[in-house]
This record gives C-alpha cells, sequence and structure tokens, in this order.
C-alpha cells in the first residue's frame, strides 16, 4: 500500500507484516524529507513508527482513545490519519501543526506541548467511558523521560487504584526525552534495559540459533516468541514496580518488530484493568546521524539529508540570548561557587548544557519536574546557595504555586531565567511564552525584569544573583540585537530603575523587554510625520519606575505600552494600574498580544497578524491617537491642546 492513498488509520487492518514494514519505510522517507527542508522534530517520530503501526493494527480509530504524551513523536500518526498530502506544511502557518490539536484532526484526541499529561487524559477518557457504559479502548504512549514528570507519576497512581478500568499505558523507552533523561526511574529502567540477562537472551542465544545449520542463518516466528517470553521471565524485576502500582506489566517488547508489538498490544488489550507494555525504542531509528546525536536531532532546522548538516543562514546572526546567558552564567560561576545553574530538562535549549561542560559540579537536571526544580532552588536557596533556575516561559506555569508558596512568600533569594518569552513561533499556542508578564507580576517579593538586549541581560543576571531576594528575568528566543558584550565585570542595575532613550514632547512609549527596540523603530516611523516620542526602557515590570514615568506621562499626556505579552494583567495594565491609584489621568493605549491564542507559524509572521510590526504599531498609535498622517497633526482627544509639525 502506498502510504500517500492512506486516509484512515483503519486502512492498517488486514495487511501483512511485510506490507506493513513497507508502510513504515514510506513514512521515515516522507518523514525526513519534510523535517530535512522545512525544520521539526525529527528523532522522537523516527524512533515509534513501527510502534504506532502496530499499536493502530489492534486498534479502531472510528471509535478507540490514543493520547500521545506531548506529541512531537507524532509525525507517524499524522501521517496515517490523512495528512500526508498537507505534511509539506508542517508547522508553517495555516498548516500541519508540529504537535497533536484535536481541532486539525478526529484522530488527534487529545491535544498537548507539555509533557507527563498523557496517563490523566487517557485515564480520565477511561472513567468517562465507564460511566456511560460504553465500550473502546484507551491508551496513552509516554517516553521515559515523560514519566520522570510527577503528573505521570500521579496518573499512575490513581489508575492503579481503579482495577476494573481498562487503560493501556505504552512506555516508550528510548532513554531519551530531549536530553537523556535523569532520575531513579530512569536509571532503573536503564539497569534493567542492559541487565545481563536480557543482553543473553536478546544477543547470544538469538545468534547462537540462527547459526545452526538447519536454521539457515533465520530465526522462525516461534523462536522470536519464545525469546520473548524467556526475556520477560529472565528478568522479573523489570515490572516489579508497576505490577506493585496495580497495573498489569508486559514487557520489554522490541520496539522496532511490527509482529512481536501486535501479538503484545492485542494480549494487553484484553487485560481487564489497567496495563502499561514497556517497549525498547531507538531515538532517531533509520536515519544513522539521527541515531548517533539524539540529543542534536531530537529537534532540527533545514539541514542537509546527505551529510546530517544544517544548513547555513545566508546571514549571520548576533549569538542567542539563550548562548550568552550560558557564558555569563559560566563566568558567574567561576567566580562564585555558590552560584548553581538549574534545568529542567532542557539544558540545551536554556544554554545550561554550557554550564554543564564547564562546570558539572554547579549544574542540576532534575528531569521533567519543573515543580521540584523551583522547590529544590528555595531548599538550596535556605542553605546559602545562590540557585539559577533557567526554564522556558510556558514551562515554569506548571510550577506557579511553587514560585508563591515556596519563593515568593518565603522572600528567598532565588534567581529565574524564563527563556523562550514572548513569541515564539512554529510550536504553537503550547509553548507561545505570553503569560509570564501575567502570572508573575502578583507573586509576593519578586522582582521582575526584562532586558532590551543581550548586553543589558547580562547587567541583569549580576543583579539577580546580587539581589537579597526572588527575581526573575525573562528572556526572548533567537537570536540578540548584536550589541558589543562584555567578558566581565557586569555592573547590576539599580532595582526598579529605567531609562530614557529617546526624548520628544508630543508621545511617551514605555516598552518592556524585547519590544524596547521595535519601540525605537516606531519611534523614528512616527517621526516621519512630525510627531517626536519620548522612549523609555522599563526594565523592571515590579518594581516599576514610577518616578521616571509618571512626571513623563504627566507632562506628555499620551503614553503608549509596549509589551511581547499578553494584555490581559500584563505590562501596561501595571502602567495604567500605577496611573490610577495616583490619580493620573492619562491616556494610554497598550501595545501587545490581545487576549487569544497565537498559533504555529514564524513569529514575524504572528507578530504581523497581530500587528505588532514597527510599521503597524506607528499605525494603530496614529490612528488611535487620530493622527492625520496628511497634515502632521494630532487631534487629542483630551484638554491637551493640538500639536502641529
Amino acid at each position: 500500500m502506498l502510504l500517500s492513498d492512506l486516509t484512515h488509520p483503519n486502512q492498517l487492518h488486514g495487511l501483512t507484516i511485510a506490507e506493513l514494514e513497507d508502510v513504515a519505510c514510506q513514512i521515515r522517507e516522507r518523514h525526513l524529507q519534510v523535517v530535512s527542508t522545512s525544520g521539526g522534530h525529527l528523532g522522537p517520530g523516527l524512533g515509534v513508527v513501527e510502534l504506532t503501526i502496530a499499536l493502530y493494527q489492534t486498534l479502531d480509530l472510528d471509535v478507540d482513545r490514543v493520547v500521545w504524551d506531548v506529541g512531537h513523536q507524532a509525525y507517524p500518526h499524522k501521517l496515517l490519519t490523512g495528512r500526508f498530502a498537507e505534511f509539506d506544511s508542517l508547522r508553517q502557518q495555516n498548516g500541519v501543526a508540529g504537535y497533536l490539536k484535536r481541532s486539525e484532526s478526529t484522530f488527534d484526541h487529545f491535544g498537548a506541548g507539555h509533557a507527563s499529561t498523557s496517563i490523566s487524559a487517557a485515564l480520565g477518557m477511561a472513567v468517562a467511558r465507564d460511566k456511560r457504559n460504553e465500550q473502546f479502548k484507551c491508551v496513552a504512549v509516554i517516553g521515559d523521560g515523560a514519566l520522570t514528570g510527577g503528573m505521570a507519576l500521579e496518573a499512575i497512581n490513581h489508575a492503579g487504584h481503579l482495577p476494573n478500568t481498562p487503560l493501556l499505558v505504552v512506555l516508550n523507552d528510548n532513554d531519551m526525552s530531549i536530553s537523556p533523561p535523569v532520575g531513579a526511574l530512569s536509571s532503573y529502567l536503564n539497569r534493567m534495559r542492559l541487565s545481563p540477562p536480557m543482553q543473553f537472551i536478546s544477543d547470544s542465544v538469538q545468534e547462537s540459533v540462527k547459526n545452526l545449520p538447519f536454521m539457515g542463518g533465520e530465526l522462525p516466528v516461534e523462536f522470536k516468541s519464545l525469546t520473548g517470553s524467556m526475556r520477560r521471565l529472565a528478568v522479573p524485576k523489570v515490572g516489579a514496580v508497576f505490577e506493585e502500582l496495580g497495573f498489569t506489566y508486559m514487557g520489554p517488547v522490541d520496539g522496532h518488530d511490527i509482529t512481536e508489538m501486535v501479538r503484545t498490544f492485542q494480549a494487553a488489550h484484553k487485560v481487564g484493568g489497567p496495563v502499561l507494555v514497556h517497549v525498547v525504542t531507538t531515538k532517531g531509528k533509520g536515519y544513522p546521524y539521527a541515531e548517533a546525536d539524539q540529543v542534536g536531532y531530537h529537534a532540527q532546522s533545514a539541514f542537509d539529508l546527505t551529510t546530517g548538516k544544517s544548513k547555513p543562514s545566508k546571514f549571520p546572526k548576533p549569538p542567542s540570548y539563550s548562548k550568552v546567558f550560558g557564558q555569563t552564567l559560566i563566568k558567574l560561576c567561576e567566580q562564585d561557587s555558590r552560584v548553581v545553574g538549574i534545568t529542567a530538562a532542557m539544558a540545551t535549549g536554556t544554554g545550561l548544557d554550557l554550564l554543564e561542560k564547564a562546570l558539572p559540579n554547579q549544574y542540576i537536571d532534575v528531569g521533567i519536574a519543573e515543580q521540584h526544580a523551583v522547590t529544590l532552588a528555595a531548599g538550596m536557596s535556605c542553605e546559602g546557595m545562590k540557585p539559577v533556575c533557567a526554564i522556558y516561559s510556558t514551562f515554569l506555569q506548571r510550577a506557579y504555586d511553587q514560585l508563591i508558596h515556596d519563593v515568593g512568600i518565603q522572600n528567598l533569594p532565588v534567581t529565574f531565567v524564563l527563556d523562550r518569552a514572548g513569541i515564539v513561533g512554529a510550536d504553537g499556542p503550547t509553548h507561545q511564552g505570553q503569560y509570564d508578564i501575567s502570572y508573575l507580576r502578583s507573586v509576593p517579593n519578586f522582582t521582575v525584569m526584562a532586558p532590551k538586549n543581550e548586553s543589558e541581560l547580562q547587567s541583569m543576571l549580576v543583579t539577580c544573583l546580587q539581589h537579597n531576594g526572588p527575581c526573575a528575568l525573562r528572556i526572548p528566543r533567537g537570536s540578540g540585537e548584536g550589541v558589543p558584550l562584555m567578558e566581565e565585570g557586569w555592573q547590576p542595575l539599580k532595582i526598579g530603575r529605567g531609562e530614557v532613550l529617546e526624548e520628544g514632547d508630543d508621545l511617551l512609549i514605555v516598552a518592556y523587554g524585547a519590544m524596547v527596540s521595535e519601540a525605537s523603530k516606531t519611534a523614528k516611523l512616527l517621526n516621519q510625520l512630525g510627531i517626536r516620542s519620548t522612549v523609555v526602557n522599563a526594565r523592571f515590570l515590579r518594581p516599576l519606575d514610577e518616578a521616571l514615568i509618571h512626571p513623563l506621562a504627566r507632562r506628555i499626556g499620551r503614553v503608549v505600552t509596549m509589551e511581547e505579552g499578553t494584555l490581559s494583567g500584563g505590562f501596561g495594565a501595571a502602567i495604567v494600574e500605577s496611573f490610577s491609584d495616583q490619580n493620573l489621568l492619562v491616556p494610554t493605549y497598550r501595545i501587545g498580544i490581545p487576549d487569544q491564542l497565537v498559533h504555529h507559524a514564524s513569529p514575524q509572521e504572528s507578530k504581523k497578524d497581530l500587528g505588532l510590526t514597527p510599521e503597524q504599531m506607528a499605525s494603530r498609535i496614529a490612528t488611535h491617537f487620530q493622527i492625520d498622517k496628511n497634515n502632521y497633526s494630532i487631534k487629542s482627544d483630551s484638554s491637551k491642546q493640538q500639536i502641529k509639525g
């Protein structure tokens, strides 16, 4: 069967193993062709091709439910559920999403972009099914990395307490998440996977039998089944933990042997309660470069399929904010042994991989456990350490209670560096860092800041580490502004002090973080209309520099705020509230992300859709304050006198 002719996963039913293996080859070919051209997640999907096919052989996807944890490994699922033709549009604006999305397909039963949610969601579906006396199967597919997340363990604990609720959990064990997983559970799985009995049964016995004269170098299907049973008997402790928690355990199963997986899944469906099937796979399977570098090929920009190398950018770019942060933190760690970098399984994405290589004793990876990371840092702070938690803005949402309860209320000096703050692009709404301004504004005792460029980032990091209280520092995704950087000798900023970058009497623009450079560009465009703007780099969200902003607002009479975050409860709202508290009634126009989801597209496309390019913002400001572009006049709504250009 041609993959291009497959429009429904149930069309896999009845195909021979040879035909299914041919479909697997076609999936890998299409997967590699698209991701190498436009970028996307590579290794995760390549590793679960046979798993997906075998699982769908045993399900009726018109009624059965499958929840893929995170979803970045679900490209084969998308190719098997009617999205072959449009797969070229992967992660592009109005194209196929990089993660599962309920609105995209009836076969995307649950959307996700954060790890460790699948078992909870699938169990919820199973409980609802039983309460309505319906009959369908519920499956959660979760990786060993995501299994380190506390939420997954909470769900396992609950499911094991429901012995009469059928639920299949497929553990995709590839010894990887984005980076190698950490923790006792993953170490346990790894020990079992590599245990001598397992290796003996898998390798030595099979090779010996294949070489017997009457075998002709081939293993019959019956012997493969027998070795699978022997393997399970030889390593009884593999499933001990799950059996004790109330699950029926099956495995380990070769995740690239369709026959063995189909047989195992069919048996699992017949069990009347929760079942865990342990499937061992290779991340990046079928593409040698991805198998050899499972971290680097987790996700890739466009690359050359022949060489595996990324395609060079046409234009050289300044270093990324993440890289500048990582390099600066190394210097600060060298100067003070109390400084420790903490990540929640995102070392490469946050720049902490640089610290891990340079100073491993001052680096900690807690796995996919953001809540634990925050409270761990709080505990370390109590004992005089200076922890720096580098976590994506979107992932820190998972630890909001810990920010308040364990850090804020106790006023502990912990530094949080929120990477990927603002619009992040092709990963879509689950990954946009648009909420951190709003959710950090109200956390007690926190000092919250954002740099205008990578040089100011260095100064702010020093400011955080010298401050005797909790601090949060947001940085955007991607390259910096290209400003000169200092190797060391950074000076801290004065807490709560902004700066005036440009002066003008017609308009006050107060910008925060990544929007400062955009504010300056907007001011230049307004200048062409004869409108002279004062541009302020706020630097701090909490505390605001009211001593700077209020007098300027009172004198100029018109204020625009700019932020790359949601407007609801955001930076602009903080400005308006501060005006109201002082009975300062000044017309204020807030520019930022409106109350809507930001879907997958390039960051520039998203900004254009949201009206956040300098040209659009200049036009919006002109319209809002009734600037007549023809005769360069401001027609004021207030009592301020009309100004002519």
